[in-house]
Parts: structure tokens; C-alpha cells; sequence
């Protein structure tokens, strides 16, 4: 180059942007002052094929008299250098960019953007198709040809020059190349497709559809970590002239692994969560029974977490329990933990116990279960899944009156038949198993028509920039749209207000109270005396009669006699007697003493003891339920 312009030097060594490399000069030769240390690639004018990068300081020569001369270039040789950075610089991004999620085509498209076009101008990274369900083959299994699904792709041009979409099955698995890489785990090195003899007698149609598509050098890297094999990514070099080397692949392996760790990760996580959806799942209820004091309408969107759960439990005297509920986490033991709740919710109810109380018994069982299951799983965290938040409201038909008490859990709303809406002002109580177990109840009474909407955070959260009264509004329009029944409005409700929900199962559950009239309900007062067993007898017999109801006239009057013997001789105060005509005839004594009835086996000489065993014996169920002063004893018969 002796003898040449700078501006043909420059061209000579294909300088990107040599217009600013030679301004620069000229500014040294101005002004004299040096200028160090500028990164110029420059190709090598006898073989085009290599690239170098050159650390060039330009610097102004004077002669003795101070007279410039000229201008001296040094170049330094920084190619290695520059490489072993540039590959530094995209393991650092690799390893933050992977990590970040546990979606299998989040992180395939992670691998090939970190690379491209640093790297590759083309990568394929594609995933044995089993691995997208939680499962992987073992290696040797690999070898037997399994399906391959693209999950990450990237062109340096934008361009779908080469092979499947993101999405679409990869016909890589084809070819004997890709073949033998996953079944012997060993990346392949093709420097050139034009001096790879080998390539070319094995496999002349790869060789020919890769040339035909611009590639001329590539790597082929599987996919496999903690003993299974995942997939297989492929690395192309089409408008790059330099053609790859050991380094280049030895960069590519380092790259794969941490991918191929994060790919893992995601596939015990999808196994991980499929297991927990269909834990979750069996453990919800199938279906909710109909009941006569509401009809219920529920929605469930999984999105992601696993413990929230909804339940309508039938109560003595024709109630109902609704109750919604969360517990913390998104694992395997966040819905074993819902399971348990469920059932001891359910056993619970059987005790009649007020809400607040019933939840007072539920924190001392989440506290226990908690310390039960960090003792027995060490990798359990602090705050493991045995703590929730719960809010249980129980309605009775008869008075119309609805109790309510919340562990932490979001307020309901209650829409009234007028078009009102109001968010409950419930105490919040602290979550079941933190703190100290204090619930307070709210009683409401509630019109016929009204609609209770329970609902879990997910709900309460989806909209985090509109107010509480935009998200009512909502509420209301959803649920007053002409012609649209309590199920379809519950849908719409939810669909509205998850529009945008993506972390957390969204669980709405709608319930729209009824009441039951004197032509189900009788009740009657009777003074303590031992004549009121013989008027409850006659008073049940005409009510049986009028309802139609003459068939269970005379098991009604015996079990009425044995309950209103018991609380003449054990009460003082005046007493209650009940008959509710539900799903089952329901027949209720109330009297004001507090003690619990116990249900005895008397013997053959006993003289008394056989009042309760005889109501048990010809009745469906049967039970008690403590009141503020004294207590209700029931039964159920079934209709005939």
C-alpha cells in the first residue's frame, strides 16, 4: 500500500466509515494532538474471509525545527482481545436475560436474540415436543427421531430466510447431522460448507438447501441438562465472510448449557404446575348444590396461582354458607393446603359454629398445619402456604339476616333489588395462621333479590387504576343487563375484570338470596309446661296436613315429643318449635339451656335416655346449634 491515499488504504481494508476514520487524522495533523486507542475492524486484503480488529493512535510527526511532517498510525492487533469480551459481555447478558422466566419459548427467543448478530445472523432453537407438557427423553431415547418444535428464532435481517417458525414443527430431526447430536450430546463444528467434504457426501441435499439459503459456516449445539436431553439450537453465519471457529463454538456450548439449565427449570415448573392444576382441581367442588335460600352462580380463570377456592355449604334450618377463600403461594403445597381447608371448613360447619368463631378454630388449624409442614419439608419457607385469608357469610332464608366475618380477605359486595351497591365494612381480621386469632362478625339483613359477590384478590387487584366506584359501576351494569340470568352475568363480570390479569387465579362466586314464606315456614311458641308436649303434637299435625305432608305426620310428632319432653324437664324458659318445608322437612325445638344434648345408648332397664336416639334412628340427620342464650336441636326428614 506504499504510495497510496489514505482514502484508498482505507477502502483497501474495508474501514466501515472511513469519511470519520480519515476526518480524524486531518484533526491530529491540525492540531497535534494525539489521539489514542480508536477500535477499527479491518479485513485482511490477501484473504477476505478473517476479520481483525486494530487499536489504531494517530500521532503528528515535527522534524528538529518543530516543521510537521506528516502523520505516524499505529495499529495494534486487538482482535482476541476484543473477542474474548464480546463473548464475557454475552455470557453476562445470557445469564440475566434466561433466568428471568419460566416460559420454554421466552427463553428459546432469549438464545437466539442474545446472539444475533454478535454471534450468528441466524439461530433455531428448537425443543423435543414433549418438553413444552413437563416431559424430556433420556439420551438414548433421543436417537429414535423425536418430534422437534421450534421455540426461539433470530435473523440479523428480519428476513425468514431459513427453516420454521416459532411455533411450527422443525424438520431438523431429519437430517443425520442433527440426529447424531442429540443422541451422543456433542456439538458439531462446519467451518465451511464449501471445504466440508464430508457434509457433502453424507448429506448433499443439508448441504445444498444450507448453501442455497447463504450459509457457508454453522454450529450444531444440543440441548441437555441435569441428565435429559431437551433440544438441540443451531448457529448460522450467512452475511458474516468469517467463518467459525473452536472459540466461537466453545462460546456457543457455554451459552446452550445456561440456556438449556433455564429450559429445564421451566419444564419442572410446567410439570410441576400441571400436577398442582389437577390437585387444584379435584379438590374444587364439581358442582354446587341448589339450594333453596339462593341461587348461586360461579366463575373460575386459572391464571397461574393455586390455592383460591369458593364453597356453598348447606346448614341446618335451611341456611347456607358461602364462603371464598386464598391461600398463599403458587405450588404443589398452596393447593394441597386449599384442600385441607376445604375439608376442615366443611367439618367445621357441621358444628353450627358463627362465622367469626368458626374462623377462630380454622387459625389454630393453619397455625398447626404450618409448623406441621415447615418441620416436614425443610425447602418450605417462612411464609409457606399455610396461611390464607378467608371470608365466610352465612344467609338464613328465614329471617333474611346474613352473618358475616373475614380472615384477611377482601369485602363483598352486596347489590341490592333497587340498583344499590354497597362494599361491606367487615372488620379484617388477620390472616389464618399470622397473628392473633381475633374475627368479629357483621349481621345484614338483606332484601329478597339481593346478590352477594364474593370474590378473591385477583379480582380486587385486576383493576389497579380505576377507583372502587368505577369497579362498581361495572359490578352493577354487568349484573342489571336486560335478559341476562345470574350465571351469564357472573361470566361477563369476570371477563371484564380480568381483562388484563395474568399472575393469579380470579375465582367470583354471585349468590341472590331468597326467602321462604308461611307456606314453607311455621313457628310457634310454647310455654314450658308438660301439656306443650301434647299442643306441639297437635300444631305439627295441622301444619303437616295443610302442606300435604300427611305421610310424615306421625315419625314428626314422635320425634316433636321426645325434643319438647327434653326441654320442659331441662329448661325453665319459654319454647320454640319450628317446621321448615325445604329440600327436607326441618323441624327445630329451641329452649334457653346451654347444655349440649348427648346422644345415649340406654339400656334395657333404664327408665329414660332414649329420646335423642329415637329421633336419630327415624330421621336423615340430626344435630344442634348453640344460639346467644341457649340452643336449637333439629331435624331433617326427607320429603316423600
Amino acid at each position: 500500500m506504499t504510495g497510496q491515499p489514505l482514502a484508498e488504504v482505507l477502502r483497501r481494508l474495508h474501514i466501515q466509515n472511513p469519511e470519520s476514520v480519515e476526518s480524524t487524522a486531518r484533526r491530529v495533523l491540525e492540531t497535534g494532538l494525539p489521539v489514542r486507542d480508536i477500535e477499527l475492524l479491518v479485513r485482511d486484503p490477501r484473504d477476505s474471509r478473517f476479520d481483525a480488529v486494530v487499536s489504531v493512535s494517530w500521532f503528528r510527526l515535527h522534524n528538529e525545527k518543530g516543521a510537521v511532517l506528516g502523520l505516524a498510525a499505529m495499529a495494534l492487533d486487538v482482535t482476541q482481545r476484543t473477542r474474548a469480551e464480546s463473548r464475557l459481555r454475552l455470557l453476562d447478558e445470557a445469564g440475566a436475560r434466561f433466568g428471568a422466566t419460566r416460559d420454554v419459548f421466552s427463553i428459546g427467543h432469549e438464545l437466539a436474540a442474545v446472539v444475533v448478530p454478535d454471534l450468528a445472523d441466524i439461530v433455531t432453537v428448537d425443543v423435543i415436543d414433549s418438553v413444552l407438557r413437563g416431559d424430556a427423553p433420556k439420551p438414548g431415547a433421543a436417537a429414535r427421531n423425536p418430534p422437534l418444535r421450534r421455540v426461539g428464532r433470530a435473523d440479523a435481517d428480519d428476513q425468514e430466510r431459513y427453516g420454521a417458525m416459532v411455533g411450527q414443527m422443525s424438520d431438523v430431526s431429519l437430517s443425520p447431522s442433527y440426529q447424531q447430536a442429540l443422541a451422543d450430546l456433542r456439538p458439531r463444528l462446519i467451518t465451511s460448507l464449501n471445504a466440508d467434504h464430508e457434509l457433502a457426501g453424507r448429506e448433499p441435499e443439508l448441504r445444498k438447501r444450507l448453501m442455497s439459503a447463504g450459509v457457508h459456516s454453522l454450529m450444531i449445539v444440543p440441548l441437555s441438562a441435569r441428565g435429559v436431553v431437551l433440544g438441540i439450537a443451531c448457529f448460522y453465519r450467512l452475511r458474516r465472510t468469517t467463518t467459525y471457529e473452536k472459540d466461537d463454538l466453545t462460546l456457543a456450548v457455554q451459552l446452550a448449557d445456561r440456556a438449556a439449565l433455564c429450559l429445564d427449570n421451566a419444564r419442572l415448573h410446567t410439570r410441576e404446575t400441571s400436577a398442582t392444576r389437577i390437585l387444584q382441581l379435584g379438590l374444587r367442588p364439581p358442582e354446587v348444590p341448589m339450594q333453596s335460600a339462593v341461587e348461586t352462580a360461579h366463575s373460575y380463570l386459572p391464571s397461574g396461582s393455586a390455592g383460591d377456592w369458593f364453597d356453598v355449604i348447606p346448614l341446618s334450618g335451611a341456611r347456607v354458607a358461602l364462603v371464598a377463600g386464598d391461600t398463599a403461594g403458587r405450588s404443589f403445597h398452596a393447593a394441597a393446603a386449599m384442600g385441607e381447608l376445604r375439608a376442615a371448613i366443611s367439618a367445621l360447619s357441621d358444628l353450627d359454629l358463627p362465622p367469626d368463631e368458626l374462623l377462630e378454630r380454622l387459625h389454630g388449624l393453619v397455625t398447626r398445619l404450618g409448623g406441621e409442614m415447615r418441620g416436614f419439608a425443610q425447602e418450605i419457607p417462612e411464609d409457606s402456604p399455610m396461611r390464607a385469608s378467608c371470608l365466610i357469610a352465612v344467609y338464613d332464608p328465614v329471617s333474611g339476616q346474613c352473618v358475616m366475618s373475614s380472615a384477611g380477605h377482601p369485602p363483598p359486595v352486596i347489590a341490592y333489588p333497587d340498583g344499590t351497591m354497597e362494599v361491606v365494612d367487615i372488620p379484617n381480621g388477620p390472616l389464618l395462621g399470622r397473628g392473633l386469632a381475633r374475627y368479629s362478625a357483621v349481621r345484614q339483613n338483606l332484601p329478597e333479590g339481593s346478590v352477594l359477590v364474593l370474590y378473591n384478590t385477583a379480582l380486587r387487584d385486576a383493576s389497579p387504576h380505576s377507583t372502587r366506584g368505577e369497579r362498581l359501576d361495572r359490578l352493577r351494569d354487568e349484573l342489571r343487563a336486560e335478559g341476562r340470568d345470574l350465571q351469564a352475568a357472573c361470566d361477563a363480570i369476570l371477563g371484564v375484570l380480568t381483562a388484563q390479569l395474568t399472575q393469579h387465579d380470579a375465582v367470583l362466586l354471585l349468590a341472590r338470596t331468597r326467602l321462604l314464606d308461611s307456606e314453607h315456614v311455621a313457628s310457634w311458641t310454647l310455654r314450658n309446661h308438660p301439656t306443650a308436649v301434647a299442643d306441639a303434637r297437635e300444631l305439627v299435625s295441622a301444619r303437616l296436613n295443610a302442606w300435604g305432608l300427611g305421610e310424615l305426620e306421625f315419625t314428626t310428632q314422635l320425634v316433636v315429643s321426645e325434643l319438647v319432653t327434653n326441654a320442659v324437664r331441662y329448661a325453665t324458659g319459654p319454647i320454640g318449635l319450628r317446621l321448615i318445608r325445604d329440600r327436607a322437612l326441618i323441624c327445630e325445638v329451641t329452649d334457653d339451656s346451654s347444655t349440649a344434648p348427648q346422644l345415649r345408648r340406654a339400656d334395657d332397664t333404664d327408665e329414660g335416655g332414649r329420646g335423642l336416639y329415637i329421633a336419630s334412628q327415624i330421621t336423615q340427620r340430626w344435630g344442634y346449634r348453640p344460639a346467644l342464650r341457649g340452643k336449637t336441636i333439629w331435624t331433617e326428614q326427607a320429603l316423600p
